[in-house]
């Protein structure tokens, strides 16, 4: 590796060297008039070279993109991601015309106007009108492209309609744990941070009544179609990012800072498998923010169909205090009988005397079961 780092330093020195005697050169010729005859052919063949330079990157630049263009992703399966599309290309081809444009000057320029011998050139120090119009316009086309971003993020951002389907998603190295909000009551209960442990990933508050039904999934997320979706995004380590390329949907999950994202599905699992023809296609959320080593496994899959679909689906799953009914001890005693419908039997009929201990640490309250 020294060798190598020694080699560039002496070939970037020796074009420095290069550079700083063309300079000279170049300095010296400038203190004096030019006569004629004395540039020759150089000054054509440079002329031809940018203008041929300028026409063989746009032939290249045009194919590249036609080529990339089988691996762009198809048409967004949500109503403000089908519109962020529309910006976004709305913004390229503004940036692309600008592009072409100033550089077809530029390289035209150079070969329209490359030095003849008899020729010389006019300057003129100022035209306010034209300064006018290239400061004009592209504050004018910015500030529309400006204001129509915001309106996306503002709707975005706006708060959820009351029929919204809600759900939260939480990530930590390296997973994401989807909580769903039951179908008793379709509420999400309250969390608490300090509530997490082994058998509570998300912090579930049992002191909440409405977190007697809510199930959590490690694997995959069910969302209805055609219906707008919250979804309440927490982190519990460090920064993550929730991103579902085909509903265009990235928001970052953030330790200590709850944040959400709402949007609408309006193309089910089934249906995108038909227009793209991929048997196999699914919906995939990832993380896009550098969480750890295990970053790259950090995924699970997205289920959109239709809404019978999925209350059927929801209505199959188990409560998490069914499954983990050692979290009855974190039921507050005056919710227990409310509780009981979740609980398996051998649970409720425990004396509640030995059901329950808590032991106060450092200020969090650690609840243990010791089910007889």
């Amino acid at each position: 590796m020294v060798y190598i780092v020694a080699l560039l330093s002496i070939i970037f020195l020796g074009l420095a060297a290069l550079v700083v005697s063309r300079m000279a050169k170049v300095v010296k010729n400038a203190s004096g008039p030019v006569e004629d005859g004395q540039i020759g052919m150089s000054n054509k063949i440079n002329g031809t070279l940018f203008l041929a330079f300028f026409i063989v990157g746009l032939i290249g630049a045009v194919w590249s993109f036609l080529y990339a263009k089988q691996f762009f992703l198809p048409e967004a399966s949500s109503p403000h991601g089908r519109h962020t599309d529309f910006l976004f290309w709305l913004g390229m081809s503004i940036i692309t015309i600008a592009f072409v444009v100033t550089n077809a000057l530029l390289f035209g320029f150079a070969w329209r106007y490359q030095h003849k011998e008899g020729r010389k050139a006019s300057y003129y120090p100022e035209n306010h009108k034209l300064e006018l119009i290239w400061t004009v316009i592209p504050a004018v086309i910015m500030a529309l492209l400006v204001f129509t971003g915001w309106r996306a993020w503002r709707d975005i951002m706006a708060e959820a309609p009351e029929n919204a389907q809600v759900f939260e998603i939480v990530g930590k190295q390296f997973n994401w744990i989807v909580r769903y909000p039951g179908v008793d009551n379709n509420k999400l209960g309250a969390f608490n941070y300090k509530l997490i442990d082994n058998n509570n990933d998300t912090g579930i508050d049992y002191a909440d009544e409405a977190s007697f039904d809510d199930f959590t999934s490690t694997s995959e997320l069910h969302i209805p179609a055609n219906k707008p979706i919250l979804l309440k995004i927490r982190a519990r380590d460090v920064l993550h990012s929730v991103f579902i390329p085909h509903l265009r949907v990235k928001m970052d999950a953030v330790p200590g800072m709850p944040t959400r994202f709402q949007f609408t599905a309006d193309k089910t699992t089934d249906e995108m498998r038909n227009l793209t023809g991929n048997p196999d296609f699914t919906y995939e959320i990832a993380c896009t923010e550098v969480c750890g080593q295990g970053h790259f496994s950090m995924r699970i899959r997205l289920i959109v169909e239709d809404e019978a679909s999925w209350l059927a689906w929801c209505k199959e799953q188990k409560p998490l205090l069914t499954s983990t009914p050692e979290l009855a001890a974190r039921i507050p005693s005056n919710l227990k009988a409310k509780a009981a419908k979740y609980l398996p039997a051998d649970a409720v009929s425990a004396p509640s005397d030995s059901v329950t201990a808590s032991v106060l640490k450092g200020g969090v309250t650690v609840a243990s079961s010791t089910l007889r």
